[in-house]
């Protein structure tokens, strides 16, 4: 039998209504540190918005490069854990291998206007059944493949929710 190997893509979008104090804390680090790179775009211009700088200033979609560094400590903080993604017992369980940061809007002058996204991208996983709204999945590594050898692994229930997307799908004999 074929096995689907699935690989997940979680979108945190995080803005000033963010509650979650980690989620604050990469608010106010992205902001600062957008805020202080992107004047390096703007000096001697009129232009103060992240989508008007992307539009008139060359290099500009540089600046989510320029803002990484400020969140990759709370990326760590993490420990390799999807923050907000919970199995139906109510456990975070998904791993991410790598991480992608999206400036959504911003502006020098209004901090309301700031807007990021943290796109988080899971280990491979294998998609073994779709129950109602909820996925039965489990890790996809050569343990637990040995292990599923003796007809028995350990597997999780997972709720779809928006923000989640299966960003990749490979068949396997």
């Amino acid at each position: 039998m074929q096995k689907r190997v699935i690989i997940l893509c979680y979108r945190k979008i995080i803005d000033i209504r963010s509650v979650k104090q980690w989620d604050k804390l990469v608010f106010e680090s992205t902001y600062l540190e957008f805020k202080m790179q992107a004047q390096n775009f703007s000096q001697g211009t009129a232009y103060t918005s992240y989508a008007e700088l992307l539009r008139n200033v060359p290099n500009a979609q540089r600046l989510t490069g320029m803002v990484i560094p400020s969140v990759t400590g709370y990326i760590q903080q993490l420990g390799g854990i999807m923050p907000d993604i919970l199995n139906n017992v109510g456990r975070r369980f998904l791993t991410f291998s790598k991480f992608q940061l999206e400036i959504i809007n911003s502006d020098i002058n209004d901090k309301d206007k700031h807007q990021i996204a943290v796109n988080f991208y899971s280990e491979p996983l294998i998609w073994h059944d779709t129950i109602d709204s909820y996925l039965l999945i489990s890790d996809h590594t050569p343990e637990i493949q040995q292990f599923a050898e003796n007809n028995s692994i350990s597997t999780n229930l997972m709720q779809l929710q928006p923000y989640i997307n299966i960003t990749s799908l490979q068949y396997h004999n």
